[in-house]
């Protein structure tokens, strides 16, 4: 056999060099495709990661601002449907085409119901609602670099559940003035109460059923009926009264909450109701504009339930001049009319059992009795 002839060493060299290079050339060119796609899919789980967020923060507000709605009757599931159509629409999602619809809202008695049902059914049935669980729609979101792993889009969408709290039995924020329950005649719903007599009917010379509550802070009598007091007090809180009629701090305080504004009283602060018809029940009230219910709406941008306070309830009056009462339990009050010129005529507000949200309020093991019809609005899941 004839041997075949060698290639010159130099030659071989090359040979082998230049398959190295293009060995290497196909790695580099596989690694780097490797390491775009990652990116690439990396930034697309991102944004869909921030996207899903916004989706989950959508659904939230909306299922907390249906919850601020529920009081146990039929328009308040029409308004609790309301709100989470409004919220959600606010955050814009529906520009990809994608709309978010009434039925996107559904109601539930007990929160691990399994079929929590709909506005036309809880209409229907609305006493015992206490549960609202917002959908989100499908929004579609593009892919941008990892479509050929991803596909060309993907279908994301938001789950929120939110209900009513335990009742609390820690009261804030409530209207410095009280209730005075006379066992004669027991507090009933539907009926107006005294919270500020006219001058010359006081309950003990000097009190006119207005309180002071050093506590708070010193907010003011002005502060306080516009907004509230935020000091939270419970059953058998002691609060000192304040005496004097106090007319012209009174009626500019409430009649913010009608949509009329004096004294440096700032509508941003102090927002009108919704609703600032007068001379109109709870039930009126509820009804928003329906049924030929009477509806004004304010002049300055207005929050819902603004004609709804808290007020203690005491069983005995004050002595005479600075004196205390010692809070029985709390009451849910609707604000009828808004409050007249001059030093003020006695001022009454309805006695309503509807359930009522106190903006900070809570639950306290150590503290008094709750409220059944008190709660705040919780984000359960």
């Amino acid at each position: 056999m004839r041997n075949r002839p060698r290639k010159p060493a130099g030659t071989r060299r090359r040979h082998e060099g230049a398959r190295e290079k293009g060995s290497i050339l196909a790695t580099s060119a596989i690694g780097m495709l490797s390491i775009l796609l990652a990116v690439g899919l990396g930034i697309d789980i991102s944004r869909f990661y921030l996207i899903k967020t916004e989706l989950q923060n959508a659904a939230d507000a909306a299922a907390l601002a249906a919850v601020s709605s529920l009081n146990g009757n039929g328009p308040g599931i029409t308004g609790a449907v309301d709100r989470a159509v409004t919220v959600m629409n606010s955050y814009n999602f529906n520009k990809t085409g994608v709309q978010f619809t009434r039925d996107n809202v559904r109601f539930a008695v007990n929160l691990n119901d399994q079929n929590y049902m709909s506005e036309s059914a809880a209409f229907g049935a609305p006493t015992n609602i206490r549960f609202v669980k917002v959908t989100t729609p499908a929004s579609p979101v593009g892919v941008s670099f990892a479509s050929l792993i991803l596909g060309n889009s993907k279908n994301l969408s938001a789950t929120a559940t939110a209900g009513l709290s335990v009742p609390v039995n820690v009261i804030c924020p409530w209207l410095p003035a009280f209730i005075l329950d006379i066992e004669a005649t027991p507090i009933t719903s539907g009926k107006t109460y005294t919270f500020r007599l006219e001058p010359g009917e006081h309950v003990s010379p000097g009190n006119y059923q207005l309180l002071a509550p050093v506590q708070s802070g010193g907010s003011g009598d002005r502060e306080g009926m516009a907004n509230g007091v935020n000091w939270c007090i419970s059953t058998g809180e002691v609060i000192k009264t304040k005496p004097g009629v106090t007319s012209g701090a009174v009626r500019q305080g409430i009649n913010s909450r009608f949509d009329k504004y004096v004294a440096g009283m700032n509508p941003a602060l102090s927002p009108p109701d919704k609703n600032i018809a007068e001379g109109i029940t709870k039930d009126d009230y509820d009804k928003k504009g329906l049924q030929g219910a009477p509806f004004k709406p304010p002049s300055h941008p207005g929050e819902e339930g603004r004609r709804v306070v808290i007020m203690p309830i005491a069983k005995a009056a004050p002595g005479e001049g600075r004196d205390t009462i010692v809070v029985d339990r709390f009451g849910v009050f609707f604000l009828q009319t808004s409050v007249g010129g001059g030093s003020g005529s006695e001022l009454k507000a309805e006695y309503i059992k509807d359930t009522a949200f106190a903006g900070n309020s809570y639950f306290d093991p150590g503290a008094g009795a709750s409220n059944s019809n008190l709660a705040v609005p919780v984000l359960y899941k």
